[in-house]
């Protein structure tokens, strides 16, 4: 009875605020913080554009492979003598998914410090140096995570192959179509691959500016791997011609800093290193080679996230200049600041991650479309004021009949998480929200900087 009185009573409401034009609002479909409330179009940048097309939108359709590289891995698996390739794809696909970093020697004498002074403080355990070394050992082996170096040989890096090319180049497809939409003039000469495996960075880097990029460098310290990515380059073969031409093969990272490269990119080896001060290492060198952008991606996990993110502060917060570049770093995506990450610093730290759809390399196994999740992070030489810092959705939009929901990472440095209304932010900005996806940008201002429109309420005092 209680039921029907309440809905009796709203419909009541809603009639006499329809008839008097007021605008009642409800706290669950109007929370959008005051630095987000106004969409961002002083320059008219919807044109005749439709909304399902305006430039914050990112994401790519469903990425297929290049036919002649789609070709090339399926004649050298057939040609190989491996039996149950498909259960060592399986196993390699979970073991690189489910890897931790490396514990580091500071953290792992901490640990044993405190298991020593616990034990020694227990009068039930024995108090002999050594048995008590013994057991502080015995614990350690049990509760460290035990990283080891994968050593790519032939077999290895053909499983690899089957497992990962097709998701890394989706992976990295994404990355350079946000540099490619977002700087459309920018065209790159040069690209140095660290890591670079099977060579997906290329194949997606040429299918990406295939008409202004002339020398590749693929540095890879497995000669297995870097034989492999040149075979898949000339079909399958060692004496047919490169796909892609102008790439050159290495095992070591050229460290003077003369010679730079347009685009640096680093996907998904950093979590190849065996310690931190070796990814400090190479992130400064790699730094120093870039001319324009370093794209770094790791796997959409927490610790793939974390790894990103001290190589983006070591970036933000070194002190050497080049005499010939003394332009500073700014991150170009996907945060749109500078300051520390809010997944990070938040309750419950999230990964920032992101997911691309693709078509698989049809073996047996693969049949339906997939998706890769990722973390990126772009650095970029110059000052961030040369482009646009729109709010970053890092969730799956919600849609809701006349609201949409976005989880919005800020210029401010804050996560927000906002419910849009076409009533209470205007059409545009509603329409704008509802056709975007995760990983794009909303193109949105802070009011001080654009007028309060009509279908906007003033702000409360």
């Amino acid at each position: 009875m209680a039921t029907v009185t309440t809905l009796r009573f709203l419909l009541t409401v809603d009639r006499w605020r329809r008839s008097r034009g007021v605008i009642f609002q409800f706290r669950t479909l109007a929370v959008l913080v005051p630095g987000v409330t106004q969409i961002d179009n002083k320059s008219d940048f919807l044109g005749k554009k439709p909304h399902r097309k305006h430039p914050g939108i990112l994401q790519l359709p469903y990425v297929r492979l290049p036919q002649a590289l789609t070709n090339a891995a399926r004649v050298l698996l057939a040609e190989s003598s491996m039996s149950n390739v498909e259960k060592e794809v399986h196993a390699l696909t979970s073991y690189l998914w489910s890897r931790h970093l490396p514990v580091e020697p500071e953290e792992l004498q901490r640990r044993a410090i405190h298991l020593e002074k616990k034990f020694s403080e227990n009068s039930d355990l024995p108090q002999t140096e050594e048995k008590l070394r013994e057991a502080v050992l015995h614990v350690l082996r049990k509760t460290t995570y035990h990283w080891q170096e994968l050593s790519y040989n032939e077999e290895l890096s053909l499983v690899y192959m089957a497992a990962r090319l097709d998701g890394g180049f989706a992976a990295v497809s994404r990355a350079f179509h946000e540099i490619r939409i977002r700087i459309p003039e920018f065209k790159p000469q040069t690209l140095m691959d660290f890591g670079s495996g099977t060579g997906s960075v290329t194949w997606a880097a040429h299918n990406t500016w295939g008409q202004s990029l002339r020398e590749y460098m693929c540095v890879d310290r497995s000669a297995a791997m870097l034989d492999l990515a040149e075979k898949l380059l000339k079909g399958g073969s060692q004496t047919g011609e490169p796909y892609v031409p102008g790439v050159f093969f290495r095992q070591f990272l050229p460290v003077s800093p003369k010679v730079q490269f347009d685009v640096v990119v680093s996907a998904f080896a950093l979590s190849e290193l065996p310690s931190k001060a070796d990814r400090t290492e190479v992130v400064q060198t790699l730094w120093r080679k870039t001319s324009h952008f370093l794209v770094l991606l790791e796997n959409g996990t927490k610790a793939g996230h974390r790894l990103l993110m001290d190589a983006r502060d070591l970036v933000l917060k070194g002190k050497e200049k080049l005499p010939s570049d003394p332009r500073p770093s700014f991150v170009f995506a996907p945060c749109p600041h500078e300051l520390p990450c809010p997944q990070l610093t938040a309750s419950q730290p999230l990964a920032c991650s992101f997911s691309q759809a693709y078509h698989p390399i049809p073996f047996s196994w693969n049949k339906k479309p997939k998706e890769e999740k990722f973390s990126m992070v772009i650095l970029a030489r110059g000052s961030p004021e040369e482009v646009n810092r729109w709010p970053r959705i890092t969730q799956p939009v919600l849609k809701r009949p006349r609201h949409v929901h976005c989880h919005l990472c800020c210029s401010d440095g804050h996560m927000q998480h906002a419910v849009i209304t076409a009533r209470r932010h205007g059409r545009d900005l509603y329409r704008c929200a509802r056709v975007s996806s995760w990983g794009d940008l909303l193109p949105v201002i802070t009011p001080s900087e654009f007028p309060l429109s009509p279908a906007q309420d003033p702000p409360e005092n």
